[in-house]
């Protein structure tokens, strides 16, 4: 590993840090809380005052719409794959599992070494309307006893990361845009605070995936796997 690579890594992890500490430090979470509160009152509010926003929200944090997040996800390493050679294919597919294996540990890392024990906005204020009483036949999460950091942004940025790191930048503009469509519904019913997200979620994956996909390990992981899982096509070069 290069030093320029070192010192990049090492200012991801700084800025993860600073935008962690910027949170969690001041009393009361300083500037986060009026953009935390006042975001989740303006959303909250349109559920009353817009069916058609209702709907959306209530559609969008279905369990079937994360599925609908997953089918994104899978369509982008298709094109990959369907454009490879047969070893390229083996090795696409060794990322996916490699990707999989690091959003699993970073997530367990990120709820187990975070000192953060957060219910959502939807159940920290006494004046909430829940989509699940506006729309109780309609399955929707609109709640959560620990929602910091957001696990699914967590994974929807790894997903991101790992398409940069292996696939271009026009693949992780595609990721990124992924991230937003599946991500902000969340906030927008008042399952997770802005801050789960943008500061939780981004905290964890600027520091745990710059280590990953920064270093060799990433490369290393897809070399092993590639040699201990049955098939054609073991050789593969790394990047």
């Amino acid at each position: 590993m290069t030093k320029t690579r070192l010192l990049t890594i090492l200012l991801l992890n700084a800025a993860g840090f600073l935008l962690f500490f910027s949170w969690y430090l001041p009393a009361g979470h300083g500037f986060w809380w009026p953009i935390d509160s006042g975001l989740f009152h303006f959303f909250n509010h349109k559920i009353v005052e817009n069916q058609t926003f209702l709907w959306f929200v209530a559609v969008t944090n279905n369990r079937a719409f994360d599925a609908c997040s997953l089918l994104c996800m899978g369509l982008l390493m298709l094109w990959f794959w369907r454009g490879a050679d047969p070893a390229g294919r083996r090795r696409v597919v060794l990322i996916g599992l490699t990707m999989l294996m690091t959003a699993v540990v970073l997530n367990l890392l990120g709820q187990s070494l975070i000192p953060v024990q957060r219910t959502s906005p939807s159940l920290s204020f006494g004046d909430v309307v829940r989509v699940r009483d506006l729309l109780p036949n309609v399955p929707t999460k609109d709640a959560s006893r620990d929602s910091f950091p957001g696990d699914h942004g967590m994974m929807l940025l790894i997903f991101a990361g790992f398409m940069w790191r292996y696939f271009g930048q026009k693949a992780f503009m595609v990721g990124l845009a992924i991230f937003i469509v599946f991500a902000l519904p969340r906030m927008m019913i008042g399952a997770h605070w802005l801050t789960d997200i943008f500061v939780g979620s981004f905290s964890v994956v600027l520091i745990g995936l710059s280590w990953v996909l920064l270093t060799p390990l990433s490369d290393r992981v897809i070399s092993l796997l590639n040699r201990t899982l049955p098939g054609k096509y073991k050789q593969i070069n790394n990047n």
